[in-house]
């Protein structure tokens, strides 16, 4: 007996493909290599404060970024997973302080972020887009 739908998944034999995937246009490179990390906008802004200071606390933080105590430590955390940032829990007295800085792996990943933005802009602005 013959299951149904087999055939509809059979996969094209190798002269079927394609040898080589088709080229990509500009506007498929530029959005398929765009770190979407650092693209959000929260993400972004830790990342650009963390780039022109040493190290600033979750209040710090916050206050730049305008955002609720939840949504800040969402972002941070996925930053931090990524190796982006680092934290250091500490106490002031009996207070709990939270502090970011960036990594070399997060200063990389800045660079790299703002070298396709400006490339995006660049041909953008040339009308070759």
């Amino acid at each position: 007996m013959a299951r149904r739908g087999t055939a509809a998944r059979a996969r094209p034999s190798a002269a079927t493909q394609p040898a080589q995937p088709p080229a990509r246009s500009a506007r498929d490179a530029t959005a398929a290599e765009l770190d979407r990390l650092i693209h959000e906008r929260v993400r972004l802004g830790i990342v650009s404060a963390l780039a022109v200071n040493d190290s600033l606390s979750f209040t710090d933080l916050k206050a730049l970024m305008g955002t609720t105590d939840g949504n800040l430590s969402v972002h941070a955390r996925k930053l931090e997973d990524a190796g982006y940032v680092s934290c250091t829990k500490t106490f002031e007295g009996r207070v709990p302080r939270t502090d970011y800085t960036l990594t070399a792996t997060g200063r990389k990943a800045l660079e790299r972020y703002l070298e396709h933005m400006e490339a995006i802009i660049r041909i953008t602005r040339e009308g070759r887009l």
